[in-house]
């Protein structure tokens, strides 16, 4: 039996190739129509192709001048930027912990003087009660006391009928730091 193939259609071809000796050839001849220079006009395009030369360095060498003058300005600038942010950084810490000494040394003013008043209070009514007490036995009662930063030093003499009665204390203060 036969079979069959598939027609293969004709794709046109849309790419004339040709060999690589035709197109080095090509390349290789000169057109006709230009002339033979001179001697003259050779070192003339010569010289005129050295001072293009020279023109496109010359212009170069200023473009990267301008570009490093306009880099270092840029860095200048950048550098006062960072050193302003860093003094503001400074400056917003140094206000915070200033904020925070001064916070913490206030509260521990208000615990101490809290704890100094009970303290004074309760010497208060201690002297109260014994006067009254010295009063009703016709006794006599002398004290003194010093508070330091971290106790009170209490004496009491207290003169009586039966004899003399002294009282020595050292009251510590809780305050812790």
């Amino acid at each position: 039996m036969e079979e069959k193939q598939p027609k293969k259609a004709k794709t046109p071809v849309l790419v004339e190739t040709q060999t690589v000796d035709n197109a080095n050839e090509k390349l290789e001849k000169p057109p006709e129509n230009q002339k033979k220079l001179s001697d003259k006009d050779m070192v003339a395009t010569k010289i005129q192709a050295w001072w293009r030369g020279t023109l496109v360095r010359r212009a170069l060498l200023h473009a990267a001048l301008s570009a490093c003058i306009i880099q270092c300005w840029w860095r200048l600038i950048l550098s006062k930027i960072l050193k302003k942010r860093r003094r503001a950084a400074l400056e917003a810490f140094s206000r915070e912990e200033w904020a925070a000494v001064t916070l913490q040394s206030q509260a521990r003013m208000w615990r101490i003087r809290r704890r100094y008043c009970q303290v004074l209070n309760a010497v208060r009514i201690i002297q109260a009660y014994w006067r009254c007490r010295s009063c009703a036995s016709r006794g006599f009662i002398k004290g003194q006391y010093r508070v330091t930063a971290n106790q009170l030093h209490l004496q009491l003499e207290i003169l009586l009928d039966s004899g003399p009665c002294i009282v020595t204390e050292c009251i510590p203060f809780s305050i812790k730091e």
